[in-house]
C-alpha cells in the first residue's frame, strides 16, 4: 500500500499538534466555525474572478454566482451548479469560495455555489429540496442570468458530492432540467458506511470514522433514510440515464471504496464515466492547494474534465 504525500504528512502532523477540539466533540455551531478557520489558512490565495455575486434563488435559497475572468458579462456561458461539502453540517459559501473562482476560471463557466440548508437544524432531506429547487431555477433564469441552459454541470465535494448526484438522479426521473456533467470529488454515497475504507482509513487521516457518525447522527437522525437512495445514491434503484460523470477519490480517505463503487456501477449502467483516484492525498484534500501540490493538480484535472463537457455540448 502506498504512502501518504510527505505534504500530507506534514499537515496531518500540523492537525494532530492542534490544540483546537475535534468536530465531533463540539456543537454544530463552533464546528462549523473551526472548519471554516482552519480551511482558510490551508487554501490558496483566491484568484482574481471577472464578477462574484449574491443572488436570491426559489424558496429563498442564496446562492453566490462567479464569473471568469476574460468573459463578457452579457456572453451565455456554460454553467456548473456547485454544493459544497462539510457533511451536511459544517462548510458554507466562504469556506468553498477560493475552490468555486478556480473552477470559474479554469472551466471557463459560471459556477452557482448554493447556500442549502445544513443539519442539524434543518436536517434529511432539507438539503437535498434545497440544491434541486437550486438548480431548477437556475436552469429557468438561464436567459437572466446570461448562462447557456443545454450546457448546465452539477458538482460537489463530499457530502456536496453526494448531493450532486442525487441532483442528478432526479432531474432524471423527474424532467429535467438536461444536465451535462457530474462532478463528483470524493462523494459519500453509501450512509450504511459499511465499506473497508471505513475502517482502514477511519483515524488518523482528518475524516474519521467518529467525524463520519456525527456528520451523519444531525444529517440522518432516522437510521431508516440511510437506505433511502436521496442519502444513499449508490442504493438507487438504476443509475443508467444519468450525464457523464467524473469521480475523484483520495486513497487514504474513508470514502474511498464507496466512491470507487459509485464509479463503478456508473459504469456497469452504460453511464460514461472517467475515475480518478489520488492515492497518496487525504479527504478534503482539494481544498488545502496552500499547502498541498496535489490539490492544484486535482482542480486543474476537474476545470479540464468540465472544459471537455461543455466543448461536447456546445
Amino acid at each position: 500500500m502506498s504512502a501518504p504525500h510527505p505534504q500530507v504528512l506534514q499537515l496531518l502532523e500540523r492537525a494532530a499538534k492542534s490544540p483546537l477540539p475535534l468536530y465531533h466533540t463540539v456543537s454544530p455551531h463552533l464546528a462549523r466555525r473551526l472548519y471554516r478557520d482552519t480551511r482558510a489558512v490551508l487554501a490558496p490565495r483566491p484568484p482574481e474572478v471577472a464578477e462574484v455575486r449574491l443572488l436570491v434563488a426559489a424558496n429563498a435559497i442564496a446562492l453566490r454566482a462567479y464569473r471568469p475572468l476574460g468573459t463578457p458579462s452579457d456572453e451565455a456561458l456554460p454553467a456548473l451548479v456547485y454544493l459544497h461539502g462539510g457533511g451536511w453540517v459544517i462548510g458554507d459559501l466562504d469556506t468553498h469560495d477560493v475552490l468555486c473562482r478556480q473552477l470559474a476560471n479554469g472551466a471557463r463557466c459560471a459556477v452557482f455555489s448554493v447556500d442549502y440548508r445544513l443539519a442539524p437544524e434543518q436536517a434529511f432531506p432539507a438539503a437535498v429540496e434545497d440544491c434541486i429547487a437550486a438548480t431548477r431555477w437556475i436552469a429557468t433564469q438561464a436567459r437572466a442570468l446570461h448562462v447557456d441552459p443545454a450546457r448546465l454541470a452539477v458538482g460537489g465535494d463530499s457530502a456536496g458530492g453526494n448531493l450532486a448526484t442525487v441532483v442528478a438522479l432526479d432531474a432524471r426521473d423527474n424532467a429535467g432540467p438536461a444536465l451535462r456533467y457530474q462532478l463528483l470529488i470524493y462523494p459519500a454515497t453509501d450512509q450504511r458506511c459499511g465499506f473497508a475504507s471505513h475502517q482502514r482509513n477511519g483515524e488518523g487521516y482528518l475524516l474519521t470514522r467518529h467525524s463520519i457518525a456525527y456528520f451523519r447522527g444531525h444529517y440522518l437522525p432516522r437510521t431508516d433514510d440511510w437506505l433511502d437512495w436521496r442519502a444513499s445514491p449508490l442504493l438507487a434503484q438504476r443509475l443508467a440515464g444519468l450525464p457523464p460523470a467524473f469521480v475523484l477519490t483520495a486513497g487514504f480517505d474513508p470514502l474511498l471504496d464507496e466512491g470507487r463503487a459509485y464509479a463503478e456501477r456508473l459504469a456497469k449502467e452504460d453511464v460514461e464515466v472517467a475515475y480518478r483516484e489520488y492515492s497518496d492525498m487525504v479527504h478534503g484534500f482539494i481544498l488545502f492547494g496552500g499547502v498541498l501540490q496535489g490539490a492544484n493538480a486535482a482542480v486543474d484535472e476537474c476545470c479540464a474534465r468540465l472544459r471537455a463537457a461543455f466543448e461536447a455540448a456546445a
